[in-house]
């Protein structure tokens, strides 16, 4: 068999035109990506939106309809052989064995990968330390919790130490603490070399590790850059100002108006005001001009825009009510 590498060393993951179609319905189309060795990229998009389509057929788990991609070097339709050896996948659901321990769930994906049974045993002894799965490693999966079978997935992601890994929604069901880890052992991660492919709901985790985010809804990029840049397109910084008194709102929100970049919004229910400074302007000033105007005030805060605002303003929904409906 031929495989035919290309001769650009600086990508990772390169895809063009990409498209899949499940009968009249295209899931994914147009898809553009290219993804630098070492980095991290991160796949946002509400439920439904084609992030999963998009990871199958790079992980040459579906066949594309439209377009071409190349991951780690090799075509995934024409040498999809040898992209497999390179790649780790971490799918939404854990697929470990529930009647192996965690131990031999390790050692059998290792020696999938042709290893002798010594570097089987010592790879998972590895992997079962990194993921604090060491006390369970010799019990059967199906007493671990939903966490630990969690985390025994991704360590089996890992087995091969694969070029470029694909997560899909890494987190799902883990508790902050294991989340933190997960995050820590991905910031080693790339420092190693290795590029990632993250799509997830949590957008603190998409702030926290990726280096580019590419946000897809119904099948298609819809914007892409770098999480501050994407932060800038959601405006700029808000102030909030909250008052005892509701008689007070008005002169607030006037007050306001002379360091606003636009007019202030009036929440009589919350008691608040909120307004965008304009460009410049600091905590300090806004509140040395409520003093000036007699405008006594319980809270105040400046609120810079997060990857939910982007979320929100891209797709017309909260990333919150999306994990709730997952």
């Amino acid at each position: 068999m031929t495989v035919h590498r290309t001769n650009d060393p600086s990508f990772a993951v390169e895809a063009a035109g990409l498209g899949k179609r499940f009968g009249d319905l295209w899931a994914v189309r147009e898809v553009d990506l290219t993804v630098p060795r070492g980095s991290v990229l991160g796949l946002l998009g509400p439920n439904g939106a084609g992030k999963t389509t998009t990871v199958r057929m790079l992980t040459t788990l579906l066949r594309p309809d439209a377009g071409h991609a190349r991951v780690a070097g090799f075509d995934v339709v024409a040498d999809e052989r040898a992209v497999r050896p390179r790649i780790g996948l971490a799918g939404q659901a854990a697929t470990v064995d529930p009647l192996l321990s965690g131990r031999a769930n390790l050692e059998l994906v290792t020696r999938l990968y042709h290893r002798r049974r010594a570097d089987a045993r010592r790879r998972a002894d590895e992997l079962l330390e990194r993921f604090r799965l060491t006390d369970a490693a010799d019990r059967i999966t199906k007493t671990y919790s939903g966490g630990m079978r969690r985390r025994l997935d991704l360590a089996a992601s890992l087995v091969a130490e694969p070029e470029v890994l694909f997560l899909d929604e890494p987190t799902t069901g883990l508790d902050p603490r294991s989340r933190n880890e997960l995050w820590d052992v991905l910031v080693e991660l790339t420092g190693r070399g290795t590029t990632i492919v993250l799509t997830t709901q949590y957008l603190e985790e998409a702030d926290r590790l990726a280096d580019h985010i590419v946000v897809i809804d119904h099948g298609r990029v819809i914007a892409q850059g770098s999480p501050q840049a994407l932060k800038d397109t959601a405006g700029g910084a808000r102030v909030v100002v909250g008052v005892d008194d509701p008689d007070l709102l008005r002169r607030a929100a006037w007050t306001l108006q002379s360091v606003s970049a636009d007019d202030p919004a009036i929440d009589a229910d919350e008691r608040r005001v909120t307004a965008a400074l304009d460009a410049g302007t600091g905590l300090g000033e806004v509140v040395r001009a409520l003093d000036a105007a007699g405008v006594p005030t319980d809270d105040l805060a400046v609120r810079r825009p997060t990857l939910d605002d982007v979320f929100l303003t891209l797709t017309g929904h909260d990333a919150a009510d999306e994990r709730r409906a997952a």
